[in-house]
């Protein structure tokens, strides 16, 4: 591959795993945020409600920093690469023409009903407008991950003077890989926003301030961090894993160190894969698990690297780490919230200064895990950019050369960090300020008039 691919794939791995930092978290917050609305609708508790408001101004300067940092990627296909675009274009801009169009302005739509309509559109109106920012989150989810999906398993299309033509747009949707991508995807970005909610609610209680708002955060990012640290395992982690050893076996081989082609392989619990020796150094395996997740049956074969041309190998130490970083962390996560959970119902939680701090401090790990599990999804299909189809090295632009790819990099990571010190900046003075903080500056009167109405909320 020449240096200009490569340059090109690191600006690209660049932006949009600086990108994904600020969707995997409005995704989870949409969700909890239209939980809080439902469980103050449905008892009229005022502190749900201030929670919910909190919540939903952290997540419009999630949203905006997201769109602002998304933009540079759409650019990118057309500039660093042009016969990506050329080949897949008629396919993949169709999804992300959706994304655009039917999930992004309803998402932002009803956010601005969300953020400033809650004295105008009455509590019912405005908790529906909090479920369909919930839903236009889920739903521009899909369409990223469909398209994703397609370029892990191309499927419903036909190959027309050298480009890929859709078929069937509903076939495109409801890929095979697709079913099971998404809902681990899902639950990724939903571990993120129930620990960074919890983990916001301990800091709260830890520093004894805004002790009521820190209890409700504590008390639902620990049950929604429990519930989705689980699924995140059983069934999505554990379907995905089907698709991935179905569709793509020389992911499978290197996420688990496996070399050899055999039956009973086992999941390598620790390992360090040595692709001189073509084998896995100082390994501990789980006997037949890995055949029996992927096919259920411990008796099943399972194709080892040594048997796939070794022009068709992913990076093996790096997709190999990766998931072990991304296993090992939701074992982690599925343990902590398992204890706070059951701190919770006996009543301790709240009082317990080092489950406190163990939630405040797990925040940065969820966005390592999502990140490494993206890791192993990307890099486990090269050399293919369009899996079994288009090769990465045929896929970049011939145009543009490895220096002006270097040179937009750095603009990149330069912006980036101004970008990224203002979101922490706003993020902690919207943290600082607390739920009771800013109610006063919400507009009352009809946009645009000036004009105050008295406060009809209930």
């Amino acid at each position: 591959m020449t240096d200009a691919a490569i340059v090109a794939r690191w600006q690209f791995a660049f932006t949009i795993m600086f990108h994904y930092l600020f969707p995997v978290l409005t995704i989870g917050l949409g969700v909890l945020i239209a939980v809080l609305k439902t469980v103050e609708l449905r008892t009229r508790n005022a502190e749900y409600g201030r929670a919910a408001r909190f919540w939903a101004r952290i997540f419009a300067i999630t949203f905006a920093t997201g769109v602002v940092t998304g933009i540079p990627m759409e650019f990118q296909f057309g500039t660093n690469w042009a016969r990506f675009s050329h080949f897949a274009g008629p396919v993949v801009g169709q999804t992300l023409f959706m994304e655009g169009v039917f999930a992004f302005f309803a998402e932002s739509s009803f956010l601005g009903v969300l953020l400033f309509g809650e004295r105008r559109v009455g509590p019912r109106l405005h908790w529906l407008a909090a479920v369909m920012v919930a839903v236009g989150a889920l739903l521009s989810g899909y369409f990223i991950v469909a398209t994703n999906a397609w370029m892990q398993h191309p499927v419903a299309y036909r190959v027309v003077e050298g480009r890929a033509e859709m078929t069937s747009l509903w076939g495109m949707l409801s890929n095979p890989y697709v079913r099971w991508q998404y809902p681990h995807v899902i639950s990724g970005a939903m571990i993120v926003g129930s620990a960074v909610m919890a983990g916001i609610g301990a800091f709260y209680l830890l520093a004894h301030r805004h002790e009521a708002a820190g209890r409700v955060f504590v008390r639902v990012g620990v049950i929604s961090g429990l519930l989705f640290s689980v699924t995140s395992l059983l069934p999505t982690g554990s379907f995905q894993g089907e698709n991935v050893a179905r569709y793509q076996p020389a992911k499978m081989a290197a996420m688990e160190g496996l070399f050899e082609t055999q039956p009973r392989a086992g999941i390598a619990i620790i390992g360090m894969p040595d692709t001189e020796r073509k084998e896995l150094m100082d390994p501990i395996v789980v006997p037949g698990m890995l055949s029996y997740l992927i096919y259920g049956d411990f008796r099943a074969v399972v194709v080892g690297l040594n048997d796939i041309p070794v022009d068709q190998h992913p990076p093996i130490e790096i997709v190999y780490y990766a998931y072990h970083i991304m296993a090992g962390l939701g074992t982690i996560f599925i343990a902590l919230f398992a204890l706070a959970a059951f701190l919770l119902w006996r009543g301790h939680l709240f009082a317990s200064r080092g489950m406190l701090w163990g939630l405040m401090l797990v925040m940065p790990f969820p966005y390592i895990a999502n990140h490494a599990g993206w890791i192993v999804a990307e890099e486990g299909r090269q050399p293919w950019v369009v899996y079994g189809v288009q090769r990465t090295a045929d896929a970049y632009s011939l145009n543009v050369s490895a220096g002006m790819t270097w040179f937009t990099l750095l603009g990149f990571m330069g912006l980036y960090t101004l970008v990224a010190l203002l979101y922490l900046f706003l993020f902690a003075r919207i943290v600082n300020r607390g739920p009771e903080g800013g109610e006063e500056h919400e507009p009352l009167g009809s946009i645009g008039t000036g004009a105050a109405v008295a406060d009809a909320r209930p």
